[in-house]
This record gives C-alpha cells, structure tokens and sequence, in this order.
C-alpha cells in the first residue's frame, strides 16, 4: 500500500460512523489492500436487559456492543476534572510544552511540499504510512473478561469505507435488526437446516447457528468468503452451544447453478447440495436491496431455490429503507426499496400450482438483544 486514497463514491455504514467511544481494533489487510478491522458485538442475553424498542423507540444508542472509556478516563471522573481554569493556561501550556507564536496563537508545523519545489531548503520527510500492530488473538481481551464474556461477545472482522461493490465487507444495521428477529424466533431455527444469501461477514449466520443445526453462510467474491470464514472460526464457541454447523459456500444470484468445481474456493459438494435442497426450511437475507438488478437476481434466486426445495420455506427479509436526494426527481425518494416492495408485489402475486407465496410485514417490537440503534426505516418482510 503505497499510497493512502481516498475516493468520493466510497460507503460507510452508519454501525462503524456512530461508535466515537469503541475501539476498532486494526489487524491486518485483506487481499486487495483494505484495512481489516476487528470489531466486538455484545449479546445481551440477560432477560432483564432486553429492550422492547421498537419503531418508536426515543434515543439512540452505541451501536458496537462493547462499550469502553476513552484512555485514561474512569466514569467516576467529575466535570471538574476536565474543566480548565483561565488563570492556569500559561502553566497548562508550560507542563504540555505546546508551540506556540509570537501572537500566542498555535504553531503548526507543516510538512515541506516537496513536489512542488524543486530545490528544497531541506531533505523531504519520508511519507508515512499505517503500520498493523500485531496482536494474539487471545489477547484482544483480558483473561477475566475473555473468560466471563466467551459467549456474550460476537467478534467480527470487517473493513470500514468501502466502494459500492465491496459493502458486504462492512456490519450494517439491517443484519444486526435480523439476527435480533433469529435470536426472538428460536423456535423457527432451532434443530434447522438454513440459508443465508449475501451473508457479507457474516454475523446474522453466526447467531443463527447457535440453535439451527446446518447454516449455509453464502455470498460471492474469494476474498469476502474468507473474511467470513474467519469470522466464523472466531465465533466457533457459539455455534457449539448448539450443535450447530456454518458452512461458508459461494451463491452467485447471476448464475443458475452452484458452483461444483472443486478446485474453486467455497463451491459445493453434491452432499451440500442434496443437503441444502432436502432440509433447508428457512431462507434469511439482509441489507442486500440496495441495487435494482441485484434485487432482480436475488428474487430470481429465491424463485428458482423454492421450487427445488421440498419442504415448505420460510424466508425472512431485512431492508433499511434509505432515503435519498436525486437530481431527477428534485426530491427525497428511497427508489431502491420502492424496487424492492415492487418485486414483492410481484412474487406474491406469482403462482404456478405447487407454490404460492405469502408476504407478511412484521412489526419491530421484538426483543432487542444487541447493542445498536433500532430505526423505523428498518423494516422486515416474511415470506411464507
């Protein structure tokens, strides 16, 4: 990485943009050059502190589950203790040894631009880049928490601001507001064979298995499977509470067919597939309506695996609805969940004898069983 980019069409999720108290622990770069990060979502598994919050709920709240000080800081700290009084300035800035001008105003010193002088007074500085601090992985906790919150905590790896086509590497709320809804309908996955589409790092999987006996944890592109695949060896405790099996496979919604080859990472064994087309019952997608062709391909998909399955399928469908401004419309439209209840519409009305589908909305007064901010534009759609 010899330079240090940043581009204007670039996403953040809103997960990673509103957690100014939690430390994203920086631990390596992926295959193409991104930072990977490690971040660590809590469970809050204690009936007593479940939150029934649903579209009306009134505050937001940190969406990371871990919630740390800053540095240095202890919650029992009064105002005092940060307030500065004006007549302790001079010494204030003696003791932190701050540059100052003649006019008492901060001296910056800023770095030569060595470009555009050709024949600098002095040698340019070396450019500097960011170095990955390697750290065990059993450190990244202390032994007495590790030890008290082993099956509380969801370690996820995942990338920051990434270009459209690589959002899948980042926690969005959608997956965050479907694990809630797997962890309130246990009795629908519990002893289960189930599929994910577009599972991206994979979190909604990862609790899911923690009562369903098979997950199929699909998406496509090498290097987001294997940012999945370790976060599910991150999290192998939890599907083991349960018995439960995360199998990471690719699923191209472009193409008709899984990928049997085996000399491609991630395709499918025929067990796999007798398995997926035997067993599974439950079919769970989220934040993956953000482009019309590729909701297109998603309904195509869901269309085609429904007719090869043989038990009754329940398919669960998680969208933020996101509004914005556009230039041809000269207004605040949310065009990409307008295509996506449009081909809800359009399933529901389809039926070829064998199979006919149902569209339930659910209403967001479920539990709330991780740590983030339960909007009302996040909404979910059954399909029975």
């Amino acid at each position: 990485m010899d330079e240090i980019t940043f581009k204007s069409d670039t996403v953040l999720s809103d997960v990673h943009l509103y957690t100014p108290n939690q430390r994203h622990l920086m631990v390596r770069l992926n295959g193409m050059g991104q930072p990977v990060f490690l971040s660590q979502f809590k469970l809050l598994w204690n009936q007593d502190s479940w939150t029934h919050s649903g579209a009306e709920d009134s505050g937001p709240r940190d969406v990371s589950a871990q919630e740390t000080s800053p540095a240095g800081s202890e919650s029992g700290h009064s105002h005092e203790d940060l307030s500065l009084q004006a007549g302790d300035d001079i010494t204030i800035q003696e003791r932190l040894n701050v540059p100052l001008d003649e006019d008492g105003d901060l001296d910056v010193v800023r770095r030569p631009r060595a470009a555009s002088d050709p024949n600098p007074a002095e040698p340019a500085r070396d450019k500097v880049h960011p170095m990955i601090l390697a750290q065990e992985e059993d450190d990244l906790l202390g032994d007495e928490e590790q030890e008290s919150s082993s099956h509380s905590i969801i370690k996820i790896e995942h990338t920051m601001a990434t270009p459209l086509e690589d959002v899948g590497k980042q926690v969005w709320r959608g997956a965050l507001f479907l694990a809630d809804y797997i962890l309130f309908r246990r009795d629908l996955f519990q002893g289960c064979t189930v599929l994910e589409l577009g599972a991206g790092t994979g979190l909604a999987s990862i609790v899911a298995a923690t009562m369903a006996h098979t997950v199929y944890c699909t998406d496509v592109g090498t290097d987001l499977l294997a940012m999945c695949q370790r976060n599910v060896a991150l999290n192998s405790h939890l599907a083991a509470t349960g018995d439960g099996v995360i199998k990471v496979k690719e699923l191209d919604w472009l193409k008709d067919d899984l990928c049997t080859d085996p000399k491609v990472p991630f395709s499918w064994s025929e067990e796999d597939i007798s398995d997926l087309y035997d067993h599974t019952t439950v079919v769970f997608a989220a934040e993956v309506f953000y482009d019309d062709d590729l909701t297109d391909a998603l309904f195509n998909t869901l269309s085609r695996l429904v007719h090869r399955l043989k038990n009754a399928c329940t398919a669960i469908l998680s969208v933020e609805k996101r509004f914005n401004f556009t230039l041809r419309h000269l207004d605040v439209t949310c065009e990409a969940y307008d295509h996506f209840r449009a081909s809800l519409d359009s399933l529901e009305k389809l039926a070829d004898g064998r199979l006919r589908f149902l569209v339930e909305p659910v209403e967001a007064s479920f539990p709330q069983l991780l740590i983030y901010e339960r909007i009302r534009q996040l909404i979910w759609d059954v399909i029975l």
